[in-house]
């Protein structure tokens, strides 16, 4: 992979940088590929079932690192894009201000519409990052509703596909809600680090061959433990993942207003977001700057 010339100096150092990333993670990849083939020949000399074991783990492992070399090489581009005022990088920007790492995510999942979340050991969630709004305004709901695919996937620890009317039947209110953002289908998968879970990814309407291939599994693992873990980590996906303070800011100083405690103060501004159909920063942002009283 070659690096590329760039525009803005901005524009120009997050392209740089994410193409180093993709350039260390496909060596990466090389070397666990020269890793499984020198086991491959071992096992052909000896027989040993452990060398063939070792190559199918160290192939595993390189696949991972391509996967998040190519999501780096997408997310450059699309900053190249950006700064150069055409393609989709600059359409993606036009609501954000920038490109987004999750729109390269989404691409790879074969859709427009994709979100991580990080979470908590009750699975409440710490950070989300998302490609566009549908996707955002569908974990925006997780998080009101406090039930949805991510959570599942995040539970069980395994991935959750289901469409159409079996979203509802599922999480009532989760599926009329996914339904008014356009958004037909869902897929959630975990994001592991053994023994536990950080999170989930959770792609909408995804292509039906690439929701049962193994395909988003595959790009899951390459976000947990190239990007969000890796040597490359960034846990806040370069700039594109929310945190949600302001929420638990304003859970905070309502709590101390009403004597009451920080869960019901949250379930208090959850509960007024949904009712108001907005998000649960805007109802938070609202209430803090004493526009909106909560009580």
């Amino acid at each position: 992979m070659k690096a590329m010339e760039g525009s803005s100096p901005s524009a120009d150092g997050q392209a740089e940088a994410a193409w180093q990333r993709a350039v260390r993670a496909a060596d990466r990849a090389a070397r666990e590929t020269a890793t499984a083939e020198r086991h491959d020949r071992r096992f052909l000399e000896t027989g040993r079932v452990f060398h063939s074991e070792m190559a199918a783990r160290h192939r595993a492992v390189a696949e991972r690192h391509l996967t998040t070399a190519r999501l780096q090489e997408s997310y450059a581009r699309r900053v190249r894009e950006w700064a150069n005022g055409h393609g989709p990088g600059r359409r993606e920007a036009k609501s954000v201000g920038r490109p987004l790492f999750m729109a390269g995510v989404a691409e790879a999942c074969g859709t427009l519409s994709a979100a991580l979340t990080l979470m908590g050991d009750d699975l409440s969630q710490l950070a989300v990052a998302a490609s566009d709004r549908p996707s955002r305004g569908a974990q925006d709901l997780e998080y009101v509703l406090t039930a949805g695919p991510g959570r599942e996937a995040a539970r069980a620890g395994s991935a959750v596909y289901v469409s159409g009317a079996a979203i509802e039947e599922r999480w009532p209110g989760y599926g009329s809600g996914l339904a008014a953002l356009g958004l037909s289908s869902v897929a959630a998968l975990p994001l592991t680090v053994p023994p536990r879970c950080i999170g989930a990814l959770t792609v909408f309407d995804p292509p039906s061959a690439l929701a049962g291939s193994g395909a988003l599994c595959e790009v899951a693992a390459a976000l947990t433990a190239g990007v969000l873990l890796g040597p490359d980590a960034d846990p806040g996906l370069y700039g594109g993942a929310d945190i949600r303070a302001a929420v638990h800011q304003a859970a905070g100083a309502l709590s101390e207003q009403t004597g009451g405690s920080i869960g019901d103060a949250l379930a208090l501004i959850k509960a007024r977001a949904f009712a108001l159909g907005e998000s649960p920063e805007s109802v938070a942002h609202r209430f803090l700057s004493g526009k909106l009283k909560l009580h």
